[in-house]
C-alpha cells in the first residue's frame, strides 16, 4: 500500500467509526431512554429505524453527487449535518418534557447526513488505489474500522448513558467535528470524473441502467447478502441488549463489556480477511459462502439455549461469519463496477445493508414476542439465503466472460 495514501485511508476510517458510534451506541441504552420518557419496545427500536430509513432513501442521491461532484465535496456536510442531528436530539431530551418526537426528528435529520459520509467512503477508497489488492486492504480496514465502533458502542454508550440518557447523542456533533477535520486536512481526492467532465442526470441513468443490465445477475445478491448480514446482526445486538438488562440484570459498563464481546470477533475477522483476501475473488466468494454458513448454523440454536455463556459464545460465531464476509462484498462491489458509476453502485449497496439494520430490531422485537424459537429460526434462514447467493451468483470468471458483465 502507497505510504502516502495511509493518512488519507486514516482520515476515511474514522467516518464509518464514528456514524456507528452514532447509531449503534444508542442500542445499550435504549432500556434506560423507555424508562425516562415511558416509550415502549417497538418505539424505542424507532429512535434505531427512523435514522437507517432516512439515510436510506438519500444514499443514492449522495452516490450520484458524489460520482458528479467529488467524493470530499460531499463528506463534509453530510458530516455536519449528521453533527446537527445528533445535537437536536441532545438538546430536545434538555428542552422538552416530552422530546420523543424531536429525538426522532433529531435521528432523521442525522441519517440524512448518514446517507453522504460512510456510503462515500466505500468508492473513495477504490479510487485511491490502483492496484485491487490494495483496495481491498483499504476496504478490510474500512471495515475494521466499521466494527472497532461496534466494538465500543456498547461500551462508550453505557458509559455515557451513567452520565445521562441523552449524553450519547450529543456526543455526536463532537465526533462528526472531529470527522470534518481530519477529512478537510488529509483527504486528497480526485472528482468522480478524472477529467473534471460532469455528466448529464440522463446520461448518469442511462449509464447506471447498463450496469444493473450488464451486472446485475451478481450486483443484486451482493446487495440482498449486504441486507443479511447488517438484519442478522443488529437483530442479534438487540436481543443481547435487551436478554442482558431484562434477564440477567446487567446494567452499565458492564453490559456494554458484555456487548463488545461478539463485536470484537466481528473486528478481528474483518481486519484478518481483508488483509488476505487481495483481489481473488475466488476465495472472496467461498469466504462469503461460508462466513453466512457459520451465520445461519449457529444463531438457529439461539431459541435453545439458557446459559448467558452459551448464548454469547454463539453471538461471537455468528460475528466472525459476518466479519469475513463483509469485506469480500465490499471489494467485489467496488473492485466490479467502473470508477464513474462506483458511487452510486456502492451507495445502492450501503442503502441495502441499512435497510437490514433499520428493520433487524424491530422485527426482531415483534418475532420474539411471538416465539423465540421462530425468531432465531428466521434469522438462520436468512443467513441459509445469503450462503446460497454466494454459491449460484457469485461466478468469478475468464475475462471474456467478465466482459460481458454476467460474472466478476
Amino acid at each position: 500500500m502507497e505510504a502516502k495514501k495511509k493518512r488519507d485511508l486514516a482520515a476515511l476510517a474514522f467516518i464509518p467509526l464514528v456514524m456507528t458510534l452514532g447509531n449503534s451506541m444508542l442500542i445499550p441504552v435504549l432500556p434506560q431512554i423507555e424508562k425516562s420518557i415511558g416509550i415502549n419496545d417497538l418505539q424505542s427500536s424507532m429512535i434505531i429505524t427512523v435514522y437507517s430509513i432516512s439515510s436510506i432513501v438519500l444514499i443514492p442521491v449522495a452516490g450520484f453527487l458524489s460520482d458528479r461532484f467529488g467524493r470530499k465535496k460531499v463528506m463534509v456536510p453530510s458530516l455536519i449535518i449528521t453533527g446537527a442531528g445528533g445535537l437536536l436530539s441532545g438538546l430536545s431530551s434538555l428542552l422538552f418534557q416530552n422530546p420523543y418526537g424531536w429525538i426522532l426528528a433529531g435521528r432523521i435529520l442525522q441519517g440524512i447526513g448518514a446517507s453522504g459520509a460512510f456510503p462515500v467512503v466505500i468508492p473513495c477508497v477504490g479510487d485511491m488505489f490502483k492496484n485491487e489488492s490494495d483496495v481491498s486492504k483499504g476496504l478490510g480496514i474500512i471495515e475494521t474500522s466499521n466494527t472497532i465502533g461496534k466494538v465500543l458502542s456498547p461500551i462508550l454508550g453505557a458509559a455515557l448513558g451513567l452520565i445521562a440518557w441523552y449524553t450519547p447523542f450529543l456526543a455526536i456533533p463532537v465526533l462528526s467535528a472531529v470527522a470534518v477535520f481530519l477529512i478537510i486536512i488529509w483527504v486528497k481526492v480526485k472528482k468522480g470524473k478524472e477529467d473534471g467532465e460532469k455528466q448529464k442526470f440522463r446520461e448518469f441513468i442511462k449509464k447506471l441502467g447498463d450496469v444493473f443490465k450488464e451486472k446485475g445477475r451478481w450486483i443484486y445478491p451482493i446487495f440482498v447478502m449486504g441486507f443479511i448480514c447488517m438484519f442478522v446482526h443488529f437483530g442479534n445486538l438487540f436481543y443481547l441488549s435487551s436478554v442482558l438488562e431484562d434477564k440477567y440484570n446487567f446494567e452499565g459498563i458492564i453490559k456494554g463489556l458484555i456487548m463488545a464481546i461478539p463485536l470484537l470477533f466481528l473486528s478481528a475477522a474483518s481486519f484478518i480477511t481483508g488483509s488476505k483476501i487481495g483481489s481473488n475473488k475466488v476465495l472472496m466468494k467461498w469466504i462469503i459462502f461460508s462466513g453466512s454458513l457459520i451465520v445461519a448454523v449457529s444463531v438457529a440454536w439461539i431459541g435453545f439455549v439458557e446459559s448467558l455463556v452459551l448464548i454469547i459464545a454463539i453471538f461471537s460465531v455468528a460475528s466472525i461469519g459476518i466479519g469475513c464476509a463483509l469485506p469480500c462484498l465490499d471489494s467485489l462491489i467496488t473492485e466490479g463496477v467502473q470508477k464513474e458509476n462506483r458511487g452510486t453502485i456502492s451507495s445502492f449497496f450501503s442503502g441495502a445493508r441499512l435497510v437490514g439494520v433499520a428493520l433487524g430490531p424491530p422485527l426482531i422485537s415483534l418475532l420474539i414476542g411471538w416465539d423465540l424459537k421462530i425468531a432465531f429460526f428466521v434469522l438462520a434462514g436468512t443467513g441459509a439465503i445469503s450462503a446460497l447467493s454466494a454459491l449460484f451468483f457469485i461466478k468469478p470468471q475468464n475475462d471474456k466472460e467478465k466482459n460481458r458483465g454476467n460474472s466478476l
